[in-house]
């Protein structure tokens, strides 16, 4: 038996990571910045582009994953993530009655992008969400095959199509858990840090069109869970919110889920801001 004082357990830290589409990029900046001040997960979860940008860095939760989800967002437009033209996304609606395009794009990029295959692959516990259309509920995937559990994650209503999976149909996460700070919580995090899209920073402004209706709507949805799961955090359990580094104006334009025209610009931004957030933290945040 010896005399050695042990030294202090690091809490258990968790990387959450929400959805957001083609702001998921903000992601990729707040990755790089979490990485180079030597802050890893033990537990990593995601919604929608989060459970994409999340799986990379869980199957290999290194630098050199960040630097490769850069080249690939970096090289991303509309076509690949979906597949073709406004105009093919009308045919595409008009034969399967339910989205605009196929996930096949999405697919091949993923594949291309993942190192591994299933769950039990990751190096870090990997867990993300989607909306069960048959429950109406949440559905955490954890276990077995990742790529489809990530699509199923992503299937945006309407822009995507619904993933069937052991004969349950899903839709995107953001639905039900956009930014899953309470599956955290329940998997032990004792420190969290959140890689949001830049949303919950930008005041909402009143909707002039039928579609900005539909999307304010969801928004203050969204908005309203994490702010609660926020404010409710179990007594001992630290969060922090990493910024994007964008202007707080009102604002729908980042709502408009077919532009990559900002991916380097919003990679950058998020990283210094998030570098500025973490090298403001005291020393035992980090």
């Amino acid at each position: 038996m010896t005399n050695r004082a042990r030294a202090p357990r690091r809490p258990r830290v968790a990387f959450v990571l929400g959805g957001g589409g083609h702001n998921g990029a903000y992601e990729v900046g707040m990755l790089r910045a979490l990485f180079e001040h030597d802050i890893k997960p033990n537990i990593i979860v995601g919604t929608s582009v989060g459970a994409m940008n999340g799986a990379a860095v869980a199957a290999l939760p290194a630098l050199k994953t960040v630097e490769r989800l850069r080249e690939v967002w970096l090289t991303l437009n509309e076509d690949q993530i979906f597949g073709g033209s406004i105009l093919s996304g009308a045919a595409n609606l008009v034969r399967t009655r339910t989205s605009l395009h196929s996930n096949k794009a999405l697919r091949t990029m993923i594949e291309q992008l993942l190192p591994v295959t299933t769950f039990e692959q990751c190096k870090v516990p990997f867990h993300c969400v989607a909306a069960s259309i048959e429950r109406a509920a949440e559905h955490w995937f954890h276990t077995g095959p990742l790529i489809d559990a990530i699509l199923a994650s992503a299937a945006v209503p309407g822009v995507l199509p619904p993933v069937e999976i052991d004969g349950e149909h899903f839709v995107d996460g953001g639905i039900v858990n956009s930014i899953p700070i309470s599956r955290a919580v329940e998997l032990g995090a004792k420190e969290i840090y959140v890689l949001q899209v830049g949303r919950v920073e930008t005041p909402l402004v009143p909707p002039k069109t039928p579609v900005q209706v539909a999307l304010v709507a969801f928004e203050i949805a969204r908005r309203h869970r994490f702010a609660r799961d926020l404010a409710t955090l179990p007594k001992g359990i630290v969060a922090h919110v990493l910024p994007s580094g964008e202007p707080q104006r009102p604002s729908l334009r980042q709502l408009n889920y077919r532009d990559f025209k900002e991916v380097a610009g919003r990679i950058d931004r998020a990283h210094r801001a998030a570098s500025d957030y973490l090298s403001a933290l005291p020393a035992t945040a980090t």
